[in-house]
């Protein structure tokens, strides 16, 4: 077991039990997103037995907030989401999700645990010694898809107004790939901004057996489909993290039918916001080929999350916080990959940053994010919500 000095650490291993209770309820009963429920209720309800927490529910539709504190000084808010994935959970634990076709496959199970171990910890810290300043537990839903009006639940939550008043910010994710006892932190951007692209091109189709009576737009899709790959090796500098890929193509009804379009979809990922519009501008250029041949293109984008941004003094007192209770901790320097994460908008608005959390079993097994594998080693619990809790303590105690 991962060894902490100080009462923050003792006290969230002595909480231990009822974190893993919390996490396996969670796993078990999972939700989609914009429908956590049952999860919201359950958070709302530990968090009502909080003294001094002031909690509000339907938040952003199905969020809960709670908030502790005196109201005067500076305010920190620590996220965590709720929601989980249409995924069927291949496991055997006792614990395996009840609900067919969804599963706490990305953590969130683990990131709600946590986050009400934090909110345990501070009650008992204002409650024992007064503290100046204010805390927001921020439960959020639907960081993995986006509702009919196309936005996250980071979105709904920002405009409910729940970074209103807030100087700093704060979320953790699970990274199974690292042990228990690991951290990876990284300065400035750290997660991918997620577009997702979609185009038809257009033919006029025919019989298969007299193609050149007509434009097969099929034909258009061989210029266009390599203009897309070659926009990565040689349209962007290749010291840039960017990403085109597409993921559909779907074209045809019969075997003797030329059809008279093609439909693509795909995803367009990058570090930088001018990246970002290079990438777009690229790839609508690569759709105008059929244009050049005598075909003709619709094109599109829906913009994403942003690209997350982690601020260097906030990854300083998370570093700060982790040297002094877990000594021995080792931590990992580097950028997240090209995932996206919602918490990105909210570290638009305010300071913040996110840390990614070691949690990966000594099985030997990979258990990948978004896996139906997916499980976590549950002694991370425990620490995750010393770190948050330590994180924000320190703020507020050295912000007076």
């Amino acid at each position: 077991m991962l060894k902490g000095t100080g009462e923050t650490a003792q006290y969230a291993m002595g909480i231990m039990p009822q974190l893993v209770a919390w996490r396996r309820q969670i796993h078990a009963n999972p939700e989609l997103s914009f429908r956590e429920f049952e999860t919201a209720r359950l958070v709302a309800d530990v968090l009502a037995r909080i003294p001094g927490m002031a909690v509000e529910t339907e938040v952003g539709v199905t969020g809960v907030v709670g908030r502790l504190g005196s109201g005067d000084g500076p305010t920190i808010a620590l996220r965590a989401d709720m929601d989980a994935l249409p995924i069927q959970e291949v496991t055997d634990r006792s614990y395996r999700s009840q609900i067919p076709g969804v599963m706490h496959a990305c953590g969130h199970d683990a990131h709600i645990a946590i986050l009400l171990g934090a909110a345990r910890i501070l009650g008992e810290r204002f409650q024992e010694r007064k503290g100046s300043g204010n805390v927001h537990f921020i439960f959020q839903p639907a960081e993995e898809y986006t509702g009919t009006d196309g936005k996250t639940g980071a979105v709904h939550m920002i405009e409910a107004g729940v970074l209103e008043g807030v100087d700093l910010a704060l979320a953790l994710h699970m990274a199974p790939e690292w042990p228990v006892g690991t951290l990876q932190i990284h300065d400035g951007y750290s997660m991918a901004s997620v577009d997702t692209f979609e185009g038809t091109l257009y033919g006029t189709g025919g019989h298969g057996a007299y193609p050149h009576l007509g434009t097969d737009p099929t034909f258009l899709l061989l210029p266009v489909l390599q203009a897309l790959h070659g926009i990565i090796s040689r349209r962007v500098s290749p010291l840039e993290p960017a990403v085109v890929s597409v993921g559909q193509i779907h074209a045809g009804t019969a075997s003797n039918v030329i059809p008279s379009e093609v439909f693509l979809q795909g995803t367009i990922r990058s570090y930088r916001p001018d990246v970002r519009e290079q990438l777009i501008r690229e790839v609508e250029q690569a759709f105008g080929l059929a244009r050049q041949m005598g075909g003709d293109f619709t094109f599109e984008v829906d913009r994403g999350e942003p690209v997350l941004y982690n601020d260097p003094n906030v990854n300083r007192r998370i570093l700060e916080a982790v040297r002094s209770i877990y000594p021995e901790f080792h931590v990992v320097k580097g950028p997240f990959g090209m995932a996206g994460e919602d918490f990105s908008y909210m570290t638009e608005k305010v300071a913040g940053a996110m840390f990614f959390l070691g949690c990966g079993l000594p099985d030997g097994v990979s258990r990948e994010l978004h896996t139906p594998v997916f499980d976590i080693d549950e002694r991370c619990l425990p620490v995750g919500a010393a770190i948050m809790a330590e994180t924000a303590w320190r703020y507020l105690r050295e912000s007076f």
